[in-house]
């Protein structure tokens, strides 16, 4: 993978990363999915709130006029960044209808802010297309390098505005050692040398699950 010559970047865009490989950078994150009126999936408001190491990285990198504040022009520096970090990897999206994957419009923007000596990003995505809650619909975040550990702490993190009458909401935390043998024909050693990556990370991943019938 490309290194945008920032520290920043470079966590971001890390080396493809192996399957023994283990984050490097941790965030909080809190997903809201909100349903419109015709039973569709409107908008993904995705938050993540980074751990403080990280966070001082950003502000060592951003902050140029070194008065260890990050003002909006810094912030706006950083989310730009990020910005074009994150979109080779969908901004670390993973949706699917019955297990085919559903195109997101990239966010127009990303929003930063610096708190308690923490980075939060926040920013907006919707389905390309109509996203109408039928068979199962599976809404995750994960970083495909491994390089981002992203948690949602609890299953409340991960919250459904318009649900309608006959769907119904599941968090799933996939048990590691399960997930792994449930795939164990797909893990070969082509499937780990496949110079365009893996979606290893997927079959880890916390997802929110609506079954609609």
């Amino acid at each position: 993978m490309r290194l945008t010559g920032t520290i920043l970047g470079a966590a971001l865009l890390a080396s493809t990363a192996s399957a023994g490989a283990h984050p490097h950078v941790f965030a909080e994150a809190k997903l809201d999915v909100e349903v419109e009126a015709g039973r569709s999936v409107k908008t993904l408001k995705h938050l993540w709130r980074f751990d403080e190491l990280f966070s001082s990285t950003v502000l060592m990198e951003f902050d140029k006029n070194a008065d260890l504040v990050l003002d909006a022009k810094e912030l706006d520096a950083a989310a730009l960044t990020i910005h074009a970090s994150l979109a080779e990897y969908n901004y670390f999206q993973m949706v699917t209808v019955d297990g085919k994957d559903v195109a997101m419009t990239p966010p127009t923007r990303l929003n930063t802010s610096y708190q308690n000596n923490q980075l939060i990003l926040q920013f907006e995505t919707q389905p390309k297309a109509a996203l109408p809650l039928a068979g199962k619909v599976s809404i995750g975040v994960y970083d495909p390098t491994f390089y981002t550990a992203i948690d949602f702490t609890d299953d409340e993190k991960i919250a459904v505005a318009g649900l309608p009458p006959g769907c119904t909401r599941a968090v799933v935390r996939p048990d590691p050692t399960m997930a792994i043998a449930q795939n164990q024909k797909r893990l070969t050693d082509a499937f780990f040398s496949d110079p365009a990556g893996t979606n290893l990370g997927k079959i880890f991943a916390t997802r929110l699950e609506l079954t609609c019938v």
